[in-house]
């Protein structure tokens, strides 16, 4: 089997499954209990908590535990815009989010909130004049992704977060799902962050939010002290405690999961553009983890089933969005035609992938393509 949907979801690192063991039989207590058992699983998962803010240069209280990138991007979303509508009713996101983004986005309408979708440009990105030209003054939110979970273009954080806080009543929120542990993020910057464990070979259910000090939230999640307050509920405390050594582990193998993940990438970008008919989406400054393809003479479901039948796992889209419809919305915002829109798939590799997989997807596709595709 080859495994080229790193992007949808990765295999749990070896370290991190024999941790979590360990504390799913030594630390089950609830971390809200007073009892010795509690106080052992309250104690470390603050240990994992500090570690977390260590290795991204924020502040302990500035890391929230959730269950979800979902839930972290929703919380950040609709907490924030919820707790500070007295400041404003303008909301700017891209039109090419997460689903949960989206989702989030268009709850905020039932509330009175003005969302604006941001359109990209021909690279995937949002550019810093586009931005700059819907900011308001009455903008109190922004969230736009780092990476695009399709194309893998990579937005000019930096640049749109100088524009966003020239606006002192607005925050910038970035889900940085799929950058993580692959390029370098400016937390320092950012007013808030999502990252997932499942994406950096770590547990399902597990997630962070950071959120800087001085941003407000109302809690999505009513129930409790938990969190600070922001999360009802009884805190999975092995699951958070683990998170701490994902996140080490993914970021000690970033340079060098980077670097052997490039040499795929281009090989498959040389290797592809000796096929009749074979087009490359991603742009060139796109992240090396994620390819988007396609072939004139195959759709992407044809293909995507093709492939799985040969042992090899792709997406047509991103995985949120793979029951709706066959046409990828990024690529028609992208400009690309309905065409190109129904043919493309996403390939997505990790430090696990290998050169020989590559060989083997392409002469696979080959054949694929002389069974099954239509005559140019």
């Amino acid at each position: 089997m080859i495994y080229f949907d790193n992007a949808s979801t990765t295999s749990v690192r070896t370290e991190v499954r024999r941790v979590y063991g360990q504390m799913l039989e030594t630390c089950y207590g609830n971390p809200d209990s007073l009892h010795a058992i509690g106080r052992q699983a309250s104690t470390l998962m603050e240990k994992s908590r500090s570690n977390i803010a260590s290795m991204l240069h924020v502040e302990p209280s500035e890391i929230i535990f959730t269950s979800a990138a979902s839930e972290s991007n929703t919380l950040a979303i609709v907490g924030y815009a919820l707790a500070n509508e007295h400041r404003g009713h303008h909301v700017l996101t891209s039109n090419v989010e997460h689903s949960s983004v989206r989702h989030a986005m268009e709850f905020l309408k039932r509330f009175g909130f003005e969302v604006e979708f941001l359109p990209i440009n021909e690279e995937g990105i949002v550019t810093p004049e586009c931005l700059k030209a819907h900011m308001r003054k009455d903008t109190i939110l922004v969230s736009v992704m780092h990476v695009n979970n399709e194309m893998g273009a990579i937005n000019p954080i930096l640049e749109l977060e100088k524009i966003v806080h020239q606006n002192p009543t607005c925050v910038y929120h970035v889900d940085c799902v799929q950058s993580f542990s692959k390029i370098d993020i400016p937390f320092d910057k950012l007013d808030m962050a999502t990252i997932s464990a499942h994406k950096i070979h770590g547990l399902k259910g597990s997630a962070i939010l950071m959120k800087k000090k001085k941003i407000q939230l109302v809690p999505i999640i009513q129930g409790g002290q938990q969190e600070q307050g922001l999360r009802g509920g009884t805190e999975n405390a092995p699951a958070n405690i683990v998170l701490a050594k994902t996140i080490r582990l993914a970021l000690e193998e970033q340079s060098s999961a980077y670097a052997h993940v490039s040499k795929i990438n281009q090989y498959l970008r040389e290797e592809l553009s000796k096929i009749k008919g074979a087009h490359i989406h991603s742009p060139l400054s796109a992240i090396p983890y994620i390819l988007n393809i396609s072939f004139d003479q195959i759709t992407s479901e044809v293909l995507l089933n093709a492939l799985d039948q040969k042992g090899i796992c792709v997406s047509a889209k991103s995985t949120c969005s793979s029951q709706n419809t066959n046409a990828s919305e990024v690529l028609l915002a992208m400009h690309k035609s309905e065409f190109d829109a129904t043919h493309g798939i996403r390939l997505s590799f990790s430090y696990e992938n290998t050169l020989e997989e590559a060989k083997y997807f392409i002469e696979t596709c080959k054949e694929i393509i002389e069974n099954y595709g239509l005559s140019l």
